[in-house]
């Protein structure tokens, strides 16, 4: 019996030495080597604006097509269409520039001055280009400006200003109509106006334009007055030498002209105003807009 019992407990220890010999090798061995999976996530952009380019967007020329304009920005397309005509004054001094804008291929006007440099040379290439073409006539200031040759003032008699006109009229027998060049104080005199366009009344085949440099100006009345056919400036584009000021100003007229049907805007032959005028061509007439000489609005404003 003790010889039973003995074996029995040395079994017994020995199977528990052997479990804890086999537990202890477990939990001792080193593990397999496993590489991790890692997964990369691109990182969020971020998207910043300026103040500045904000505003250059909602004036720019040629937004991309997922753009959205804002309202203001464009003008909506009118089923029988919205006409716009651009004048470009003070021509004749500046042809490099002048003959840019005769190279556009739109309509538009040219209002050249008398007795400058290039005064017929311009005026010709305008008209073969088939662009409206009008004299650009010099009047007098309320500040005292020589607005240059050729000018009328309210010294002159009636005899002497209808003599004037038909002198600068006669450099630019290509001249369809004609527009003030300064002319704050003379288009605010009544008798002044009425010699002036009572020439254009005689000829029978000559409009007016009024520049509206003076709010006072009778201009635009007095052809009604006299069946000239006649029409007044509604926006200046270039009060400032600026891309993006011109092309506002573009914007502007556009939007003048869904409200009215047409607009008339003035602006100069400066390589500003010209790169405006170019840039916005494409998204005026996308937007509705038609350009169209003066000449063609002014008949349906005539009395």
């Amino acid at each position: 019996m003790p010889n039973r019992r003995w074996v029995s407990r040395w079994a017994t220890l020995l199977a528990l030495l052997t479990i804890a010999a086999v537990a202890g090798w477990l939990l001792l061995r080193p593990l397999p080597h496993v590489t991790p999976r890692i997964v990369r996530v691109a990182p969020t952009a971020v998207v910043t604006s300026s103040p500045a380019a904000t505003v250059r967007e909602i004036i720019a020329p040629s937004p991309s097509p997922s753009a959205a304009p804002t309202p203001s920005a464009l003008v909506t397309a009118n089923p029988n269409g919205v006409k716009l005509a651009l004048i470009v004054d003070d021509c004749g001094q500046w042809i490099d520039t002048e003959r840019g804008f005769v190279a556009l291929q739109i309509p538009l006007t040219l209002s050249v001055l008398p007795d400058v440099p290039y005064t017929g040379e311009i005026s010709r290439e305008a008209a073969d280009a088939g662009k409206g073409v009008m004299l650009h006539l010099p009047m007098e200031t309320l500040s005292g400006m020589n607005p240059g040759p050729g000018k009328v003032t309210t010294e002159m008699s009636d005899q002497q200003i209808a003599a004037q006109v038909e002198a600068d009229l006669a450099q630019l027998p290509q001249a369809r109509g004609v527009n003030n060049h300064e002319g704050s104080k003379a288009t605010a005199d009544r008798r002044v106006m009425r010699a002036v366009i009572g020439v254009l009344a005689q000829r029978g085949d000559l409009f007016f334009i009024d520049s509206r440099t003076n709010p006072a100006s009778v201009g635009e009345e007095t052809a009604q007055d006299l069946g000239v056919p006649t029409a007044s400036r509604d926006v200046f584009l270039d009060n400032r030498t600026e891309v993006a000021y011109s092309e506002a100003q573009l914007l502007q007229a556009a939007e003048i002209a869904k409200q009215k049907g047409s607009a008339i805007a003035i602006g100069h032959p400066r390589p500003t105003t010209l790169a405006a005028v170019r840039a916005m061509i494409p998204r005026l007439e996308a937007s509705g807009i038609q350009f169209v000489l003066v000449s063609d609005l002014v008949a349906t404003n005539a009395r």
